[in-house]
């Protein structure tokens, strides 16, 4: 009998290690020889854990059940915790494979050693958690399942004694890559130290026994255990599928992986046999990844046909995404220049016939394939048909009308779209058809030629109620002395009536020749069809003609002339001067003054009558040329006319606009129109349009109002254009500058200087500046209060610099030290508020730095009261 040794590992702390992250394992044992205690034999047991590489925790320990293999009796559970880990990744891949995904595991080893006291029944061995992974494929509720896994020790069968045995040890090949939906490969293969022979099959996951109340963190209740819940299409024989199947000697698993991508439950249990007998087994578990990724390949369509001209649009038919070469040879003989390394190729065959199409792909990697194809070069077919019929209750008549260059038609599919019938469909050439009821078929014919083409064509076939009448006019005009041939199209037998003054009434265009006017009625029947239409036959004893009023025209125009008559027939002179002279209403386009007769005809009834077209030359308008001039100028237009009467637009920046010559004085650059009316025959205004330039003003700054201490420079700083000119030079170094020094020698209270800076077309501005002298030294003036209560007086507690070239700061600070508003900005100052709130009456600090146009410093502190 053989024993049973059950190992369970279980592990508290890093629950959500092994709970949620084991991708598989395996337990495997050696035996040691006699165990401490006399009547016991000890065995190292091994447990191998398989984690993925994203999780950073590892676990600390695992609980180890072991259970007699006869009774299932519990014999002792110890933990156990890693000796070694290691890190296995995949590091290489087939050149052909796109897309290949990261397999990293963390291999956690378990070892202890275990003495057993001798039986017949041999022990079980297993590993086992409360939950497995979530979202496992071939499994029902993966997140709430549990894992197992077992392997066995032999004791004594058929009385020989199997204890002193090795586990088979299986070889690590856990990073094959496994592709959706695509043939594989995988080998789970195992060796005996013993020698023993092994043999492998496909068998359930299993899961827990909750009866005893085990999980991650207590001892394993007692074996058997249940198998996981496959879902349909999967079992513990077929975890991958039907398409998968295990070589019970070499252990290769082989087929066609499932075409869900995902993680698969996958366990092998290998047998040992000793001389014919089995004396132990193991299982090895694993989460198989199916993975999306596709092998470079080479694909074409079976065969290409063109059936319209020599052009072709070939494509790889691979999905593959690695592809990084193409090279296709189109199959013309007797050259090299049929090639392309386009991934998507044209190419124009020289002439028709059948070519044997080549394409050849590779990778990066050195991944080659190839793959041929067949392509058919057959232009002109065109399908086509005709059809003839009108009434439901008639056959309707269908004729091929295909069009086919090479090769000739050797099938026919019509479908004549009756949607209440079952035998709408023929196989001939020409077949006829006859609707039951009235309406519209799509009528659809698809043909095939001897070369390979085919094609089809829809059209819409109309079935009446009642024969359709065709008529090209249903009321018209003779005259009284004259014959007309009635006309109609129909399908079916013909009757005309009244049978009054009418020459072959059974026919479709009989004659008629009334006195009166007479409404003829015409009757079409087609089997059982009827329908009717008439024609009101107008007759007149004589016909009036109006050519219409005479009328004017401008030189090069044209006219369109619209006499006023009954007559069917028209005839103008001279035809010189008109398009279309025999038409009703032709295009008259003289050049000069011209009188048109008109000949109006109905039958033999006539009438003639002529109008007059007068015509003048178009006036003309010159406006003059265009002109630039500086803002604020003025300039003379002088326009020349041909006309009766002319005005200008616009005209509110003009003088004397109602002459030929007013003066223009606009601010921005202005288009004046010159209006020109004739008096005479031509009834259109001319017009010409001259462009008044205006040069945008000069902006001249002149800078702010400023003081200067008698006898110190102050110098003066102006912007505008490329030229000044300053005015008074009174105590100015250089007056034709931009910043000219000033410094007074006589005492005077204040001098206006204007700066005025010119363009260099002429066009100037100006600007002025007022300086205030005093006869102290350079200072800082700062009032001792300011009150800011937005009246526009007093309202900015700012230094008045006098003498002063530039300001080095201005601050201000509350009672209580605190900077509260500082400057560098000449005229800058502070409106009594802080972030925007208003500070209440009290006494404030300030100080000034500034330094004058020697170079010196000054200084200024002080107080200054706010007053609200």
């Amino acid at each position: 009998m053989k024993y049973l040794i059950f190992l369970l590992l279980s592990c508290e702390l890093c629950q959500p290690v092994f709970a949620r992250h084991i991708k598989g394992g395996w337990i495997g044992y050696e035996y040691q020889g006699n165990g401490a205690t006399a009547g016991t034999y000890s065995y190292k047991v091994t447990a191998y854990l398989f984690i993925s590489c994203t999780e950073n925790n590892r676990t600390t320990q695992v609980y180890l059940g072991v259970f007699d293999g006869g009774t299932n009796a519990s014999i002792l559970s110890k933990v156990v915790t890693p000796n070694s880990s290691s890190m296995i990744t995949k590091g290489s891949y087939d050149p052909c494979l796109s897309n290949p995904p990261t397999i990293c595991y963390n291999v956690f080893t378990y070892t202890t050693t275990v003495d057993l006291p001798y039986n017949t029944g041999g022990y079980t061995l297993a590993i086992q958690d409360a939950n497995r992974s979530n979202n496992i494929i071939n499994i029902a509720n993966s997140g709430s399942s549990g894992i197992t896994f077992t392997a066995t020790i032999p004791g004594i069968i058929n009385s020989a004694d199997y204890r002193s045995n090795n586990s088979p040890s299986f070889l690590f090949k856990d990073t094959a890559i496994i592709c959706y939906n695509a043939p594989f490969t995988y080998q789970f293969s195992a060796t005996d130290v013993d020698g023993d022979s092994l043999s492998y099959a496909f068998g359930d996951g299993l899961n827990v026994n909750n009866a005893g109340g085990n999980t991650s963190s207590n001892p394993p209740a007692a074996p058997p255990y249940p198998s996981v819940t496959y879902l349909a299409g999967f079992t513990g024989a077929t975890p991958l599928g039907g398409g998968v199947t295990i070589d019970p000697v070499s252990g290769m698993i082989s087929g066609t992986a499932p075409a869900t991508t995902g993680e698969y439950v996958l366990a092998v249990y290998v047998s040992e046999w000793r001389r014919g007998v089995r004396i132990s087994t193991i299982k090895k578990e694993l989460q198989i990844n199916v993975t999306n990724c596709s092998l470079t390949g080479a694909a074409l369509n079976p065969s290409y046909i063109n059936c319209n001209d020599f052009s072709f649009t070939f494509q790889n038919e691979s999905t593959a995404a690695t592809i990084t070469s193409y090279a296709w040879d189109f199959g013309v003989p007797n050259t090299n220049a049929d090639t392309s390394t386009k991934p998507v190729a044209t190419y124009v065959y020289p002439d028709t016939g059948t070519y044997n199409l080549k394409l050849r792909v590779g990778n990066a990697g050195g991944c080659k394939d190839s793959v041929s194809s067949v392509v058919k070069v057959y232009p002109g077919f065109t399908p086509n048909f005709t059809t003839t019929g009108s009434c439901f209750e008639s056959p309707f008549n269908f004729t091929d009308a295909t069009v086919v260059k090479y090769g000739t038609v050797i099938s026919w599919a019509w479908n004549f779209g009756d949607a209440s019938g079952t035998t709408d469909t023929s196989g001939i050439s020409n077949p006829s058809y006859k609707y039951p009821a009235s309406g519209t078929r799509p009528v659809i014919l698809q043909v095939t030629s001897s070369k390979g083409c085919e094609a089809s064509i829809t059209k819409n076939v109309v079935a009446n109620d009642k024969p359709v009448i065709t008529m090209p006019f249903r009321d018209t005009l003779i005259c009284s002395v004259d014959t007309l041939p009635l006309l109609s199209s129909a399908v079916g037998v013909f009757s005309w009536s009244p049978n009054y003054n009418i020459v072959r009434p059974g026919t479709p265009n009989p004659l008629v020749f009334p006195k009166t006017t007479t409404t003829y009625k015409l009757t079409v029947t087609d089997g059982g069809c009827i329908n009717s239409d008439s024609i009101k036959v107008n007759v007149l004893d004589f016909i009036k003609v109006d050519a219409g009023n005479d009328t004017s025209i401008c030189l090069t125009d044209t006219a369109i002339l619209r006499p006023v008559s009954q007559a069917l027939g028209y005839s103008w002179t001279p035809a010189a001067t008109l398009v279309g002279a025999d038409t009703k209403n032709p295009k008259a386009v003289p050049a000069g003054t011209i009188t048109y007769y008109v000949t109006a005809n109905l039958g033999k009834c006539q009438d003639r009558d002529s109008v007059t077209v007068r015509v003048s030359p178009y006036p003309k308008a010159d406006a003059g040329t265009p002109v630039t001039i500086c803002y604020g100028d003025k300039t003379q237009l002088n326009g020349i006319i041909t006309g009766a009467g002319f005005s200008w637009s616009p005209e509110a920046s003009l003088t004397n606009a109602k002459t030929l010559s007013p003066v223009a004085g606009p601010l921005t650059t202005t288009n004046y129109v010159l209006t020109v009316r004739d008096s005479f025959y031509c009834p259109k205004p001319v017009r010409d349009t001259v462009t008044i330039t205006v040069t945008p003003k000069v902006l001249v700054d002149a800078g702010q109002d400023t003081s200067a201490v008698m006898g110190q420079p102050l110098q003066l700083s102006a912007t505008g254009a490329q030229r000044f000119v300053w005015t008074p030079t009174t105590g100015m170094d250089n007056p034709d500058i931009a910043n000219p020094i000033i410094r007074l020698q006589v005492f005077t209270d204040s001098v206006r200087y204007v700066v005025t800076s010119y363009t260099a077309d002429g066009c100037h501005g100006s600007d002025d500046i007022l300086v205030r002298f005093f006869k102290t030294g350079p200072d800082i003036f700062i009032p001792n209060g300011f009150t800011p209560n937005g009246d526009g007086k007093n309202d900015v507690l700012r230094p008045v610099l006098v003498g002063i070239r530039s300001l080095e700061y201005f601050r201000v600070y509350n009672r209580y030290g605190q900077l509260i508003f500082a400057t560098s900005q000449t005229g800058k100052g502070w409106d009594g508020r802080i972030n925007g709130e208003l500070q209440p009456t009290n006494s404030y600090i300030y100080m000034a730095a500034a330094t004058d146009y020697l170079g010196r410093p000054v200084l200024k502190k002080g107080t200054s009261l706010l007053i609200r």
